[in-house]
């Protein structure tokens, strides 16, 4: 294991300085310009190679989004998403003024507590209600809102590594 480990993380930056090479002459041939690589060409071919193949198979992991929903654990589903550990549930919330300290009541009779809550607000970062933002400390929880594709990639590095949280995500194609 340790051997392939080490081949990968040799070949890694090889493949990344091919792939900038590419595009830096391919790119610099048409435009006539210097070009500066992107940030985010080798953050999405980061985010392509799977490091965790190992995720039990009971562990909830989302694997893609859609406009309308969600793939987790290969199973597409339709709507808003609650998740509370390994447990996924559908969620009334369509559109972020939904949200209200009612629509998160399951986190009052939760237990063990999740130590975070993790709140999709849909395809961009909304600001959360001072009413939510209580509701959620009350319960004991922290709360990060983020837009619905960084929120479900956040609850899958934290379920991986054992940490007790949650989620609640609006489908990523929700505006406001």
């Amino acid at each position: 294991m340790a051997a392939v480990r080490g081949r990968a993380v040799e070949t890694l930056p090889k493949l990344m300085r091919s792939l900038r090479k590419d595009s830096l002459s391919s790119s610099m041939r048409s435009q006539g310009q210097a070009f500066l690589p992107s940030l985010r060409r080798a953050f999405s071919l980061y985010d392509q190679i799977n490091l965790i193949d190992n995720v039990p198979e009971d562990q909830l992991r989302f694997q893609g989004y859609t406009d309308t929903g969600f793939t987790v654990n290969k199973v597409e589903y339709e709507g808003s998403l609650l998740c509370v550990g390994n447990l996924l549930t559908s969620w009334g919330p369509s559109k972020f003024s939904e949200i209200t300290p009612d629509s998160l009541s399951i986190f009052q009779i939760i237990r063990p507590i999740p130590e975070i809550l993790i709140l999709g607000c849909g395809r961009h970062i909304q600001p959360v209600a001072p009413e939510i933002r209580q509701f959620i400390r009350s319960t004991g929880m922290k709360l990060e809102a983020l837009d619905s594709r960084n929120a479900a990639s956040t609850y899958n590095i934290l379920n991986e590594e054992g940490r007790i949280v949650a989620a609640a995500l609006l489908p990523y194609g929700v505006a406001s």
